[in-house]
């Protein structure tokens, strides 16, 4: 999920909120009563129905990803144990789309907070919260100060962009990376920086008109409408305006009964017609949610693929593909590998003669790079007519925790070469890839983008991270999948699913045996580069991870 990994980004942590701050250029009037009237706030929590313990009062949503629980989290980054198990069957595309969950129902019905109660029910990965707070339109100047007096209507269907709501919503639950927009509720506008999110398995959309476009409505596979009795509502809206956005009550019972209560009758309360589920009383209703949760959870179940298993019986007795090229087995380069394979080598010598390899294998991906003619003039004052890199930029990913050996060979051949990382791991019950974490660099889409890892057994977390790249916008054929050893089965996996991406080794090997290694192979490349302990039955094109 997380995230949604998150692309660009680790994904952000759970149910993140952002505050509207209070907009200046009202009356003075309404400022000089605005500590009166908070302090009236706490006041109304008396009115309100008990909703659970511990819970933080609703705060304007943000469009999120969320992955729970988290392995390792730093100021900068979050790695999740709960990995993402392939989207894509053996043929490298996406059998089924996301599971998309439409909430509406009036402003402050609480479609937050059940929406936060069907994530920690569900509790699986890599689930996009995608709220429709981000999506409204830029207003004008004169929109603006009508906004700043509670004279502008935030609860009409035109108030919002659903043309972008349409083609973001599309492409997630095509599981590829979408860029949000934040909305800054102090001016209105949009901010300059966006949000990405990516690797959505579920895809929660909640909203005020999150069923008043009928090209949307097509979109989700299961609509929720969260009935709240209409005093509640305005309640909690006064207590969230008042004591979070800085709102006096007169302004608040203004704009609610000149937009909020006109709208809800006219546009929102008619779409509870269209939903498969209606849910009174809210987050009060745990019945309700427990039975979303599980059919949630048989829609998953169908979902679910087997990819290693269809590699292993696919595309075999086949040719080697036109696109595979295998670096010169010079008498060098074999004697290189005779080391590396060699189980008596040192750490020390399996490390310098592996930085070797890498180092010829860059130099070797470099060629297929596109060049064009360009013409210098040499100290002697005379032209020179040669060649230039064609494209924008060369951007480096490396899958972890092998392919990042190889980024030091790419650094030294490649000035100013931007990096990118995918962790994948193999689900020890399931044997299946699963992605846990990426971080990628941004408009990596205008890049030649040289995917990086050691070995390559049966093709799996290789195809898992190009399927992650073309789910950003990165060209099939900008695509160059770089591995010191590959198996044939890897190489005709690789090649079938993506026949448009470059695949360059230094040596391809004839076997992978029942437990995926490769025969004769090189053993684990990161446990004897690194000076760990193997793990028991893993496969050598990635690490395990165990999953409880």
């Amino acid at each position: 999920m997380a995230a949604p990994p998150a692309s660009a980004d680790a994904a952000p942590s759970p149910l993140q909120s952002a505050v509207a701050p209070d907009v200046p250029g009202c009356p003075a009037e309404q400022t000089e009563t605005a500590c009166e009237d908070r302090s009236n706030a706490g006041s109304l929590d008396r009115l309100l129905p008990p909703v659970g313990t511990g819970r933080s009062p609703r705060k304007r949503t943000t469009s999120q990803c969320k992955s729970e629980p988290p392995l390792l989290r730093t100021s900068k980054r979050t790695i999740y144990t709960a990995g993402r198990p392939p989207w894509y069957n053996e043929h490298g595309t996406q059998s089924k789309e996301a599971f998309a969950i439409g909430l509406g129902g009036g402003s402050a019905s609480g479609k937050t907070t059940v929406a936060r109660m069907i994530i920690e029910a569900l509790d699986v990965p890599w689930v996009v919260l995608l709220s429709m707070d981000s999506f409204y339109k830029v207003l004008t100047q004169q929109q603006q100060e009508q906004a700043a007096c509670n004279n502008f209507n935030f609860d009409h269907p035109d108030a919002f962009d659903f043309d972008l709501i349409i083609s973001t919503l599309k492409k997630l639950k095509q599981g590829r990376s979408v860029q949000i927009p934040i909305y800054d509720f102090t001016t209105h506008s949009r901010k300059k920086d966006w949000k990405t999110l990516y690797g959505a398995n579920v895809i929660i959309f909640e909203g005020i008109m999150a069923f008043a476009d009928k090209t949307l409505l097509e979109l989700l596979d299961m609509k929720i409408f969260v009935d709240t009795d209409s005093d509640i509502r305005l309640v909690r809206r006064l207590r969230r305006d008042i004591s979070e956005r800085g709102r006096d009550i007169e302004g608040v019972i203004k704009q609610y009964n000149k937009f909020v209560k006109p709208a809800f009758d006219q546009y929102i309360q008619p779409t509870m017609r269209l939903a498969d589920i209606v849910v009174p009383r809210g987050s009060g209703n745990t019945v309700a949610i427990d039975l979303i949760v599980q059919h949630v959870h048989s829609q998953l179940e169908e979902r679910e693929l087997s990819v290693r298993a269809a590699l292993a019986s696919a595309h075999q007795c086949h040719p080697l593909p036109q696109t595979l090229s295998v670096l010169k087995s010079t008498p060098q380069v074999r004697g290189m590998h005779t080391i590396i394979r060699d189980k008596e080598t040192s750490r020390d010598e399996f490390i310098f003669y592996s930085k070797r390899l890498m180092r010829l294998l860059i130099e070797h991906a470099l060629s297929f790079l596109p060049f064009q003619d360009c013409t210098v003039q040499t100290p002697q004052g005379q032209d020179y007519v040669g060649k230039c890199y064609a494209g924008k930029q060369i951007t480096g990913v490396s899958i972890l925790r092998a392919g990042e050996t190889m980024e030091p060979a790419l650094r030294a051949v490649c000035k100013d070469v931007r990096i990118g990382t995918i962790l994948i791991q193999t689900n020890q019950l399931t044997g299946e890839p699963e992605l846990h974490y990426l971080r990628l660099p941004k408009d990596i889409s205008d890049d030649h983008v040289i995917l990086m890892d050691c070995t390559v057994s049966t093709g799996a977390a290789a195809m898992m991270a190009v399927r992650v790249l073309l789910d950003h916008d990165v060209p099939e054929d900008k695509i160059f999948l770089l591995s010191l050893l590959m198996a044939e089965m890897g190489v005709h996996s690789v090649a079938y699913a993506f026949p448009r991406v470059r695949i360059i080794t230094t040596a391809v090997d004839k076997r992978v045996n029942d437990l995926f290694r490769i025969i004769p192979g090189i053993g684990n490349f990161g446990d004897r580069y690194f000076g760990t302990d193997a793990v028991p039955d893993g496969s050598d094109e990635e690490e395990t991870a165990s999953v409880g």
